[in-house]
């Protein structure tokens, strides 16, 4: 017996996935910083839309709708890190965590620069310039105002550009 395919303008869930999922994957690692974790955020995401397919019409719909599952799931996943670091410090002291060795210097303070910035910064940051989003669909993903996302970029370039010594825009 085949199983019956989910389908918006005439693809399937799996060439969604294969058209869709490395986008996914690279926001969530932008987001997070963590491999492991971008992979998961990817596949949980396609597992809670294909739930939803039936209500998308269109492949726009589906890549928002992606994209806003991504940063909702990044956020829960942030939320769940906070209160499990919370109860580790209540039950017993915490070790300091060990950063690999950097292979490439500039890769790794580009990284470390960026994973400091408060998540919603990160987040803004990762959509306006790695997804090339304008400031009004990166405000529609987040769940704020595009005078939010304005805020949230100019503060995350800021930042990162205290952090890295930098003084380029962009």
């Amino acid at each position: 017996m085949k199983a019956q395919s989910v389908r918006i303008e005439g693809s399937t869930l799996e060439e969604l996935y294969v058209r869709y999922a490395d986008g996914a994957f690279r926001l969530a690692f932008l987001i997070t910083g963590n491999r492991q974790v971008a992979e998961d955020l990817t596949q949980d995401a396609f597992v809670r839309i294909a739930g939803r397919l039936l209500h998308l019409r269109s492949r726009v719909e589906f890549e928002w709708y992606l994209r806003r599952t991504v940063v909702n799931l990044a956020n829960s996943n942030f939320r769940r890190r906070r209160i499990e670091r919370r109860y580790v410090q209540t039950q017993s002291s915490l070790r300091e965590t060990e950063q690999a060795g950097a292979d490439v210097v500039t890769r790794e303070t580009m990284v470390q620069a960026l994973m400091s910035l408060p998540p919603r910064q990160r987040t803004a940051l990762a959509l306006r310039f790695y997804d090339d989003l304008s400031e009004a669909e990166t405000a529609a993903i987040m769940g704020c105002r595009p005078g939010t996302v304005k805020s949230l970029v100019s503060k995350g370039k800021d930042n990162l550009r205290e952090l890295i010594g930098g003084d380029q825009d962009g």
